[in-house]
């Protein structure tokens, strides 16, 4: 395999690694409504009266995150640990964008395009770019495809009733 043919397979990978954590939790949530949904935050508010990060955060998606991109990673040939951090960086980014919207006073599962996005790509493709092979401008990339992922498929969730919001 040469090393474009490599580059891009990793950048694939990737790409579809993030796919995977983003998705799991909307269609785990679509299957079980409320059941197990509890908050991540425990309803937390800080001193701005605002939540932690709020009720779409939950226990059972952060699991079913993890536990799937997990699955997906090794199926794809990446290796165990890999895996497991690459699902935690990307719902930890997830929560820090929720921590963010929040305190910027936007309301749960609202759109912030970019803030959506960008911590939950940027996080695991930068602090596992050696593990997963990516270079910076690889990572630039995998963040901009997912953004469009993002913009291009969320829409068309809605319409098939598997999103609640078209965004």
């Amino acid at each position: 395999m040469n090393a474009l043919s490599l580059c891009l397979c990793c950048m694939i990978q990737a790409v579809a690694l993030l796919v995977v954590a983003n998705g799991a939790p909307v269609l785990v949530n679509k299957i079980l409504g409320t059941q197990w949904a509890w908050p991540v935050d425990n309803g937390l508010k800080l001193r701005d009266g605002r939540r932690l990060f709020g009720d779409t955060k939950t226990w059972r998606g952060l699991c079913s995150a993890i536990f799937f991109t997990v699955l997906a990673a090794i199926l794809s040939g990446i290796d165990l640990l890999t895996g497991v951090l690459f699902g935690l960086l990307v719902m930890s980014g997830d929560l820090l964008a929720s921590f963010i919207k929040r305190r910027m006073g936007y309301v749960e599962s609202s759109h912030a395009r970019g803030l959506d996005t960008v911590p939950e790509s940027l996080l695991p493709a930068l602090l596992l770019k050696d593990s997963l092979m990516l270079s910076p401008i690889d990572i630039t990339l995998i963040v901009v495809i997912f953004f469009l992922i993002e913009e291009l498929i969320s829409p068309l969730l809605y319409r098939l009733h598997i999103r609640k919001r078209p965004y």
